[in-house]
């Protein structure tokens, strides 16, 4: 009853006027953002973020949630639209929207996506209510030790399972931690990486970071590798589905969120393993499995469902725990830094309104992303003919005008371009972008617990692993570690 009291709270705070305009021009600002081709949610977030500055914390985070909610919807319309997907969790929306698009039925798969998000949405969020001050009461008594293991563990998680190999993954995870060492140390106050600049003393912003990774790194690559498209734009129309649509696809917007959620909550959980198990799961249920692969309605509105009910896990674990499992999450993390708030277990008890208002703006955000969506499905087609070359100039532009705002500084802008660079050269060798932004994030919290347990326990290393919640952690991250080599083994052995 607590849960559902500070909910309403949070109705009272989200539906005042001003804030309706805040969820609404996020979501708009994110399904244009995240229809563009190459931008994701990510990309999104990372290049608003300074837009918000000037904005109070509540009216900032709500106008984030819409931004989030808004680019997974967007990157969705390209993948089916031109098979090209705006981020990674849209991949699966390609494999029966874009069949369905050349086949004349972008509008109904475009219809399936956007309803799947409204269902997946609403569901997950629903869980998220239930799930996350429960969540963050437990979260009250762990200590440094034991969250230094959870961030061992997003560190161990989100280097194996994203990016060719868990090398590259591992070297991206390094690099983000060396910057994350650029500054003064927190303890000792002794300049790191600094190099005898001042500016580089207080440390490299965040936010100057994903950005860079994100929009500069992604920018210098397209125009690396640009073509020139003479394909003709697909024509959309108004988007509908039809009562054979409708029964083929409810049960997949029920069991997408289901698959998804849990997915979101733990670390480099994300929305891409989901997306697949859900379209796996829908292929084996279907009883048009002939279709799959020629445009098959229940393998859009599956998997996109999934994928918007894993961004409402993702916040279960950034809210309660601090700990970002996405790169949104990671890019959010830093704009609640930027407020001097930390989430974690506190977060409900010393910001409730902020908290319940911006989750009760889900619910706001979702019954927007439909109603503006569906109708201006004709519109975000229209974007897309906006010519590669000016799309990605305009890119480099706001990015660069985003960095610049954050301190008003010009090294900043040489500090972007650097990582821009480093950006584009893991894009060239094959290493996942996720892993540096997670470790820029966690870094220097993982060295500050480590450091904490070990005066605690006067420099013993048994001080990281005595109590029982650090060592299930680490066990997990052990049995991660070893199971791909068991996996290979017992191969080996079959006949």
């Amino acid at each position: 009853m607590d849960s559902l009291n500070s909910l309403i709270d949070g109705f009272g705070t989200a539906l005042t006027p001003v804030n309706l305009l805040w969820a609404a021009l996020g979501v708009l600002l994110g399904t244009a953002i995240g229809v563009l081709p190459g931008i994701g949610p990510a990309m999104a977030v990372a290049l608003l973020l300074p837009v918000t500055y000037g904005l109070e914390p509540t009216g900032a985070f709500i106008m984030f949630a819409g931004i989030y909610y808004g680019a997974m919807f967007g990157g969705s319309t390209t993948s089916i639209l031109l098979n090209t997907p705006g981020e990674s969790a849209a991949v699966v929306a390609a494999i029966e929207g874009n069949p369905m698009a050349k086949a004349g039925r972008g509008a109904q798969a475009l219809a399936a996506a956007a309803v799947g998000h409204f269902a997946g949405g609403m569901i997950g969020t629903i869980l998220l209510v239930v799930l996350a001050p429960t969540v963050a009461s437990l979260a009250v008594d762990i200590g440094a030790p034991d969250y230094f293991a959870i961030m061992v563990l997003a560190f161990i998680a989100v280097t194996s399972v994203l990016g060719s190999s868990r090398i590259r993954g591992l070297a991206s995870l390094l690099i983000g931690l060396t910057i994350g060492l650029v500054g003064l140390d927190q303890m000792t106050g002794q300049q790191r990486l600094t190099f005898g600049s001042l500016q580089l003393a207080d440390g490299i912003d965040v936010v100057i970071v994903a950005v860079g990774l994100f929009a500069i790194g992604e920018a210098l690559w397209v125009a690396a590798h640009l073509r020139r498209s003479t394909g003709k734009p697909i024509p959309v129309g108004r988007p509908w589905l039809g009562k054979d649509d409708v029964r083929r696809t409810w049960k997949s917007w029920l069991r997408g969120p289901f698959i998804g959620f849990p997915f979101g909550a733990i670390p480099a959980g994300g929305a891409e393993i989901p997306t697949f198990l859900s379209y796996v799961t829908e292929k084996r249920l279907s009883k048009h499995r002939d279709e799959f692969g020629r445009g098959a309605i229940e393998g859009v509105a599956g998997p996109e469902s999934a994928a918007s009910a894993s961004a409402a896990g993702t916040l279960v674990s950034m809210l309660t725990l601090g700990l970002p499992t996405t790169a949104v999450a990671a890019v959010m993390l830093a704009a609640f830094q930027q407020y001097g708030i930390q989430p974690g277990p506190l977060l409900f008890e010393r910001e409730p309104e902020l908290v319940w208002g911006l989750i009760a703006s889900l619910f706001v955000g979702m019954v927007l992303l439909l109603a503006l969506n569906l109708p201006l499905a004709p519109l975000w087609a229209k974007l897309l003919r906006i010519p590669r070359p000016y799309l990605y100039a305009g890119i480099l532009f706001f990015a660069a005008v985003g960095a610049y705002a954050v301190g008003g500084e010009a090294v900043d802008l040489v500090i972007l371009l650097v990582i821009g660079l480093i950006g584009f050269g893991m894009r060239r060798y094959g290493l996942p972008i996720l892993p540096a932004v997670i470790a820029v994030i966690l870094g220097p919290s993982a060295e500050q617990q480590l450091r904490r347990a070990l005066q605690i326990s006067d420099g013993s290393v048994t001080g990281l692993v005595d109590t029982p919640f650090s060592v299930t952690v680490y066990v997990i991250v052990a049995l991660i570690l070893v199971w791909p080599l068991v996996k290979k083994a017992l191969g080996r052995t079959r006949p």
